[in-house]
């Protein structure tokens, strides 16, 4: 006769012992009648998925812990052969619901949350990615603008997925780029000189290719005088939200509600 333990100890997935982070949430989406499927990024784990039971009921233990960007600590289970977490508890650490209630950068946020949550792999650490993120949401919330954050942001995810290329010398014959504009064919490691561009290529001027070697080499707060600049600055943003599209293999739905407003 078979032991009635081992059948329900087989057939039954392993819950693993609670776990605690500091996280990030990117996004939520109602589950069923009371749940919530909420992505998340934990500082020491990386980007997760889980279900927040009873999350959208009126008296939810979760209250406003859940809303996109929110900086939280999280308590959660994981059970063996299941993708989806078990979320137990939240504690809200910092929240930018206030942002929310002005379009840009209400847009700019969720744009923030769409590009991390579809660039990064799940389960692999991400702690520049985290760090990036509350460093920005926090700029954006101290100098009420968005055109260098989101540049600085945009270029930053590019730089930490690997997908930078080098931003002073041709890619092709090596000439310096100092003070010149520069063209790239989305997808295409490095930029161009004059000399070496080919049809269908995209430019970038020379200010927003100087912009862009500033925001590498200082941190945000730092760069605040070249918050006036909003063409170069959309300018960066657009290009390598581009070689973000392209990389990812395909359209962000966040961005043409900012582009729109803007």
């Amino acid at each position: 006769m078979i032991d009635g333990s081992l059948v329900r100890a087989v057939g039954t997935p392993t819950r693993m012992p609670l776990q605690e982070s500091e996280a990030i949430v990117l996004r939520s989406y109602p589950l069923g009648e009371a749940d919530r499927l909420v992505s998340f990024l934990s500082r020491s784990v990386g980007r997760i998925r889980g279900v927040a039971r009873g999350a959208r009921r009126p008296k939810s233990r979760f209250g406003a812990s859940l809303e996109p960007l929110s900086h939280i600590r999280i308590w959660f289970y994981e059970r063996e052969t299941r993708e989806l977490v078990r979320i137990h508890q939240c504690e809200l650490l910092e929240s930018f619901l206030d942002l929310q209630r002005d379009y840009q950068a209400n847009c700019t946020l969720a744009l923030m949350a769409e590009v991390a949550d579809t660039v990064l792999p799940e389960r692999e650490a991400a702690e520049g990615v985290f760090r990036l993120l509350l460093h920005v949401a926090r700029e954006i919330r101290v100098s009420n603008t968005v055109a260098l954050p989101l540049a600085f942001y945009t270029l930053w995810m590019v730089r930490l997925a690997g997908w930078l290329g080098d931003l002073e010398r041709c890619a092709r014959c090596g000439a310096t780029l100092a003070g010149v504009a520069a063209w790239s064919r989305i997808g295409a490691v490095g930029l161009y000189c004059s000399r070496c561009r080919q049809g269908g290529m995209r430019t970038l001027s020379a200010e927003s290719l100087e912009l862009a070697r500033r925001i590498l080499a200082a941190r945000l707060e730092n760069l605040r005088e070249l918050g006036s600049r909003l063409q170069p600055l959309r300018e960066v943003s657009k290009f390598y939200l581009d070689l973000i599209e392209y990389q990812i293999e395909r359209k962000l739905l966040s961005r043409p509600m900012l582009e729109a407003g803007t």
